[in-house]
C-alpha cells in the first residue's frame, strides 16, 4: 500500500497520502485530525485544502501499522469522510501543491483534463512525468491553438531536457527525415511529434523517422493522438497515458476541419 523512502537516521519509513472530506465543519476540526495523526506516530510533511470540502496530507511513519488504526477511527468519526489513504501518486502532490485536483476522464482511466487557466499546473505535472527515467509515450488533445506545443516545450525546460520538434507547426511547419546523433541521445531529450502533420502529410523518410523515434527509450509527446492512430500503424496501446487541453471545461475536441485542412497540403 505504500512506499518505504528513506529517513534521516537510516531507519525505513513510508510515505502515505491522506485525504479527507469535510462533512461538518468546526472550529477545532484540523487541529483534532493533527493530533489524531501524531499520536499515531505520523509526521506531516505537506497538508493543504485539495477542494472546497477536502484537505490532503503528505504522511511519513515508521510504523505501517498505524494506517489501518487511522484507517478505523477515521471511520468512527463524524464530521469527515475519508476520501484516500494510499501511496502518494504524481497527482496527489499536485493537488496539494497548486490547491486542486486534476481532473480525470470518467470513461479513460488514463486521461488527465486541463483548462487553459490551469496552464501552470499542466506544466508542473507534465514536467515531472518528463522527468521519470525511460520510454513513455504521452498524447496531448486539444484544439489548434490551445496552447498545446508551449505547454509541452515549458515542461521540457521544467524538466531540464531539451526537446526536438519532429513534426511540428509551432511557428512554421516542421518535418523531419533525419536526426543528427546528438539527437538520438535519448536520455537528454523530449521528442514532440505532430500527429496529424506526420501523418497526413509526411513522406516515406519522415515516417521512417517517426518509426525510429517510437522506438528510442525516451519521452515521447504525440499532439493529435487521435489522428495519429487513426492514420498511422500504431495503436492505443503504445501510450502511457493522454492529456486534454481546453479552452472551457465543456469545449469539444473536434478533428473534421483539422484534417480538412490537412487534406489540401497535399494540393499544394
Amino acid at each position: 500500500m505504500a512506499r518505504l523512502v528513506p529517513e534521516a537516521d537510516g531507519q525505513p519509513c513510508i510515505e502515505v497520502y491522506f485525504q479527507y472530506h469535510i462533512k461538518r465543519d468546526r472550529p477545532g476540526l484540523l487541529g483534532d485530525i493533527a493530533s489524531l495523526l501524531g499520536m499515531l506516530g505520523f509526521n506531516i510533511l505537506q497538508l493543504g485544502g485539495v477542494s472546497e470540502y477536502g484537505r490532503g496530507f503528505l504522511l511519513r511513519t515508521q510504523r505501517p501499522e498505524s494506517i489501518d488504526v487511522l484507517r478505523t477511527m477515521l471511520q468512527l468519526m463524524d464530521d469527515v469522510d475519508l476520501a484516500v489513504l494510499r501511496t502518494p501518486t504524481l497527482r496527489d502532490r499536485m493537488a496539494l501543491r497548486h490547491g486542486r485536483i486534476i481532473e480525470r476522464s470518467d470513461t479513460e482511466a488514463r486521461t488527465y483534463r486541463f483548462v487553459r487557466d490551469e496552464l501552470g499546473i499542466l506544466v508542473d505535472f507534465l514536467g515531472e512525468l518528463l522527468k521519470r527515467p525511460g520510454r513513455q509515450v504521452i498524447g496531448v488533445r486539444g484544439q489548434p491553438r490551445v496552447g498545446k506545443t508551449e505547454s509541452i516545450v515549458a515542461a521540457s525546460v521544467y524538466a531540464n531536457k531539451r526537446w526536438t520538434f519532429i513534426s511540428s507547426t509551432l511557428l512554421r511547419q516542421t518535418m523531419l527525415r533525419e536526426l543528427g546523433h546528438d539527437e538520438l541521445m535519448s536520455d537528454q531529450f523530449v521528442y514532440i511529434i505532430d500527429g496529424a502533420v506526420s501523418t497526413l502529410r509526411g513522406d516515406e523518410r519522415h515516417l521512417a523517422l517517426v518509426d525510429e523515434v517510437m522506438g528510442l527509450p525516451a519521452p515521447i509527446v504525440i499532439e493529435h493522438p487521435d489522428i495519429f492512430v487513426r492514420h498511422s500503424h500504431f495503436g492505443w496501446n503504445v501510450f502511457d497515458l493522454l492529456i486534454e487541453l481546453r479552452r472551457y471545461p465543456d469545449e469539444v475536441i473536434q478533428y473534421e476541419a483539422y484534417e480538412q485542412e490537412a487534406a489540401r497540403w497535399n494540393g499544394e
